[in-house]
């Protein structure tokens, strides 16, 4: 009896030293400017040409501006590493999306949403988000600039196998309850180091009701409590949205790939390293409160107090808070904010804009805040003017940027001013993310649809 992850990963598996790493065959390569340069400047100095360039998709994301594309990029830090980028393609003979190219866009938004994506594929990226291919049945995972010349050298890694995890979400999401709502609970559960050492699989009713983009938000999120990623296996919402998809296949050669995806799922009776089991039905609307993803409450909660911490604990705790200007025990709702971002990796997709638009229609943004709203592709883009939802958003008060990874991290010129508060849709709110002293409080489109509404830290469901 074989687990999900067993399958693929026997499947991949060159040669394995007992004791030692294993050697996986990788079927998809992922590539950006900011942890690819120095893994070709290796193949230079070793005289070595990308062994199969054909399974190497390369796309600026990172350093990319999200005003002005048709310019000249001002900042010459990220000028230079898009350029490198550009340059390392030409002579490499890789694919490329740059800027401007209609598939262009956030690469782990862009690697689904063209159908390269496929379940029971091995899927690496300089990138530790690399987790979010998961949600079609994938290993997928982050991995450093030295194990990125290795993948372009030989399409195989070394790797030591992970533990199995199975976490299982039990009943029905309520109203107001996203897929961003469930990770962030699962993480506050578990803590950020609660999955260290695994893979895990999502299970259960809650799970198998997520469409596509949803399930793509809470594998991003796996590696914030540790995990080496995360999967979740493939169904009839899996073939529905890889249909017709420009990578995906077609024909005969369809037929056949879904007959192999359909045994892509856990044997009954297999055993994990270790289980979890939540009921989905009790988890409400989450915000953080802290310096890492694990330190969240929900909406209506406080925020926790010092009791049953260790010295080392109370110490940490009262750093966070004192970065955050919070206290213990302290309501979250209602809290006055600056900014607001809808985007990244996390919650860029289409899914996430409806959402947002749906929430935010007849409504009126607060004076006070400054939205960011920054689609994760061209083509997310794009179907914000084929559906209408520009209008919705121009009507109640917003401006939809171009795609990047924009105020995800402050590696461009998206960065949250000292001392001001973002209710981020992204992955992480560490000391200085989105820009030096910036405080982020992460949360759900819908959460942040209802913020940059307020002016405040609001729960969606009393807005609606």
């Amino acid at each position: 009896m074989k687990t999900l992850f067993d399958k693929i990963w026997d499947a991949h598996t060159v040669t394995a030293i007992q004791n030692g790493p294993t050697q996986l065959y990788i079927d998809r390569h992922f590539c950006h400017e900011v942890t690819s340069p120095q893994a070709f400047n290796g193949l230079r100095e070793r005289k070595l040409k990308v062994f199969r360039p054909n399974q190497t998709t390369l796309t600026a994301d990172h350093n990319t501006p999200t005003c002005n594309q048709d310019q000249p990029v001002k900042d010459p830090i990220s000028r230079k590493q898009l350029d490198t980028l550009s340059k390392n393609a030409e002579e490499f003979g890789l694919t490329l999306y740059a800027l401007g190219n209609k598939r262009n866009g956030v690469v782990h938004i862009i690697g689904p949403e063209n159908g390269y994506t496929q379940p029971g594929m091995t899927i690496v990226c300089g990138d530790s988000h690399t987790s979010t291919h998961g949600a079609f049945g994938a290993i997928a995972f982050g991995i450093g600039t030295s194990e990125v010349e290795m993948v372009l050298a030989t399409q195989c890694i070394l790797q030591s196998r992970p533990k199995t995890m199975r976490i299982t979400f039990n009943d029905k999401l309520s109203d107001g309850v996203t897929a961003k709502d469930l990770a962030l609970f699962m993480i506050s559960q578990l803590t950020t180091g609660g999955a260290t050492g695994y893979f895990v699989e999502y299970a259960g009713e809650a799970i198998r009701n997520l469409n596509m983009e949803q399930r793509m938000t809470l594998c991003n999120l796996s590696i914030e409590m540790g995990a080496r990623g995360g999967l979740i296996a493939p169904d009839e919402a899996t073939f529905e949205y890889l249909k017709g998809k420009d990578f995906s296949p077609k024909g005969e050669k369809w037929d056949m790939a879904v007959e192999y995806w359909k045994t892509l799922k856990t044997d009954e009776g297999a055993k994990f390293d270790k289980e979890y089991i939540f009921d989905a039905s009790k988890i409400e609307p989450m915000v953080t409160y802290g310096t890492n993803p694990g330190m969240g409450v929900f909406i209506t909660g406080t925020i926790p107090t010092l009791e049953g911490l260790d010295e080392t604990g109370k110490i940490s705790f009262k750093k966070s808070l004192e970065y955050m200007g919070f206290n213990p025990g302290e309501k979250m709702e209602g809290k006055p904010i600056d900014y607001v971002f809808l985007g990244s990796c996390t919650n860029g997709r289409i899914e996430d804009f409806r959402t947002f638009a749906n929430f935010v229609k007849g409504k009126k943004k607060a004076n006070n805040v400054t939205v960011w709203l920054v689609p994760g592709s061209h083509r997310v883009e794009q179907q914000l003017r084929d559906e209408g939802l520009y209008k919705i958003l121009e009507d109640a008060g917003f401006e939809v940027r171009q795609p990047g990874c924009s105020a995800c991290l402050a590696m461009n010129d998206d960065k949250v001013p000292t001392g001001k508060y973002a209710v981020s849709t992204t992955n992480r709110n560490f000391e200085g993310r989105q820009g030096p002293g910036a405080r982020t409080i992460l949360a759900s489109p819908l959460v942040a649809a209802a913020a940059a509404i307020t002016g405040k830290i609001t729960d969606p469901r009393k807005l609606n």
